[in-house]
């Protein structure tokens, strides 16, 4: 056999060059004898060849980990949007002395801030110890934020507990279990991910009708203990049945890795959930008291925050399989844009629990699009491998806009104009979601782009690998090239002084790949791009 040095790889853009190297005959010298310099018995043609890659089952225990995580989720947002029955209660009754409308509303920014704030943390910890310690550890964090909050007398333990407590066992087990669908699906990516994201609004419509209930007739307290002991028992369970695929994927589970930061797509998709968390934080959180604000009561207003996450629930399993057959990024910019739109033209003149009802169902199956989309979104822009450091930076950067936009909302509240208080808030939250989408069209425009590089590249290798295995199959059938006994190749001249043969150059990646890649921010073919239509 030849030394190993002589065997290279190289990858570029997925695909593995591996010198092909032919094997030894009986009746000719040593293998390990064959000088390296010498073509004769050296293959100089490189075959390009796809790595092995791991192809995801698209079903089987993958849909017991769908349903897991939708419990999951479900017991953790979908506890945290019947926050807003709550916020509802706090701003209407006098619970702690010298208690403040700012501080409730931080309370409710702080529990997502913090969930998302862990994400470096819980992904190193996945990293080391695996999801299922992780994902209990969660459980107990969760329980014992409810547990506490229960005993709370002054504003600020329910701060500690309600919000920083229970964001971080949120996170926990959020973060620890996000992934783990993308993991098992390729085809059915979106519509799985999306079913487990309407557990969310399916415990929101749960919890939201079940708070308002417990809240007026077991009082604060004992309504606290009996979430942490509802949640405690389900992701007990959950935690425990779901399964990872990190090893068989090979995803790389760093907390920050800091080059997303330097691409133009990472950073827009970033904008995107930025703006789009702004204005879905403020629709989450302010419905069931811009229901007071406009003469409902404070029942009717729980009933509006269910129906938003009813909404949430029926919509997110849709998005997901139209994101499947239309595109993940077509449907999460056209979402975007629509929810924008339909806050502006339907949220802001509505004025009985009709029109509010109606307004809270639709905007709840589309209002969440950033997390029905953003796993999947997420894996389209920078792959699956770098899918768990991807998100993390992306928790992380989310930190900021869940955490004021309830506080904004709060404060451009003017309490002064009768049935209008909320009209600024609302104007935010459309506007913020347009934004959003504009920046995620960016990203679409980019995504064809690439595709059509990617395509191009792939037809280069593709052509560059027909060329040398046509060449090989000659040098096969030639029984004169490459003779031990250093016979010349016909046509050349025997009497010629001989040079010894050097050994085949690499072939470099621009000889077989077009490293072209400027072009796709190029203004003019970005924007033709955009509004070009393409499954993306």
């Amino acid at each position: 056999m030849a030394n190993d040095s002589s065997k290279e790889i190289a990858v570029e853009n997925g695909l593995y060059r591996t010198a092909i190297e032919p094997t030894s005959s009986e009746e000719g010298p040593p293998a390990e004898t064959i000088p390296e310099n010498d073509i004769s018995q050296q293959s100089d043609e490189w075959v390009d060849e796809k790595p092995p890659e791991d192809v995801p089952p698209d079903g089987g225990y993958g849909w017991v980990c769908v349903a897991c995580s939708a419990w999951i989720n479900g017991n953790t947002w979908g506890v945290n949007s019947s926050y807003a029955v709550f916020l509802s209660y706090y701003l209407s009754n006098d619970i702690f002395p010298d208690a403040s409308d700012i501080a409730y509303a931080f309370t409710g920014g702080l529990s997502m801030s913090c969930c998302l704030l862990v994400a470096p943390l819980v992904t190193h910890l996945v990293h080391l110890y695996g999801n299922r310690p992780i994902l209990n550890a969660g459980v107990v964090i969760q329980t014992i934020s409810f547990i506490s909050a229960s005993f709370a007398k002054e504003q600020w333990q329910l701060f500690l507990s309600q919000g920083v407590c229970f964001g971080f066992g949120m996170g926990f087990l959020f973060i620890g279990s996000v992934g783990v669908t993308s993991q098992w699906f390729l085809r059915k990516r979106s519509i799985a991910t999306s079913i487990a994201a309407a557990g969310s609004g399916i415990g929101g419509l749960t919890y939201s009708l079940a708070t308002g209930s417990m809240i007026s007739r077991f009082g604060l307290g004992w309504t606290f203990r009996i979430l942490g002991i509802i949640t405690f028992v389900v992701n007990l369970i959950a935690a425990n049945l779901i399964r990872d695929r990190n090893k068989a994927t090979g995803s790389q589970y760093k907390a920050f890795h800091f080059p997303l930061l330097k691409r133009p797509e990472f950073l827009l998709l970033q904008a995107w959930g930025l703006f789009s968390l702004l204005g879905y934080v403020v629709v989450l959180f302010s419905l069931p008291n811009f229901a007071l604000s406009i003469g409902l009561t404070a029942h009717q207003g729980s009933i509006v925050g269910a129906v938003l996450n009813l909404g949430q629930g029926l919509g997110r399993p849709v998005v997901g399989l139209l994101s499947d057959r239309y595109g993940r990024l077509n449907m999460a910019t056209i979402i975007s844009i629509f929810c924008g739109v339909f806050c502006l033209a339907v949220w802001t003149p509505t004025q009985s629990m009709g029109m509010l009802c109606f307004f809270a169902i639709v905007v709840g199956t589309v209002a969440g699009t950033f997390w029905t989309t953003v796993v999947p979104v997420c894996a389209e822009v920078i792959g699956l491998q770098q899918l768990p450091s991807g998100l993390s930076l992306i928790w992380v950067l989310m930190v900021p806009p869940t955490t004021v936009a309830e506080p904004i909302a709060v404060v451009v509240k003017d309490d002064s104009k009768k049935n209008r208080a909320y009209l600024y808030a609302q104007l935010f939250a459309g506007l913020t979601y347009i934004a959003g989408a504009l920046c995620l069209w960016l990203v679409r425009g980019w995504k064809i782009g690439d595709n059509i590089l990617t395509a191009e590249r792939n037809a280069a290798a593709e052509a560059a690998n027909a060329t040398r295995r046509l060449k090989i199959n000659e040098h096969a059938h030639d029984p004169a090239v490459g003779a031990p006994d250093g016979s010349c190749i016909p046509g050349e001249n025997p009497h010629a002084p001989t040079q010894p043969a050097l050994s085949p150059p690499a072939p470099t990646p621009s000889a077989i790949v077009p490293a072209n890649t400027t072009s796709l921010w190029k203004p003019t073919l970005l924007l033709r791009r955009m509004v070009a239509w393409e499954l993306v």
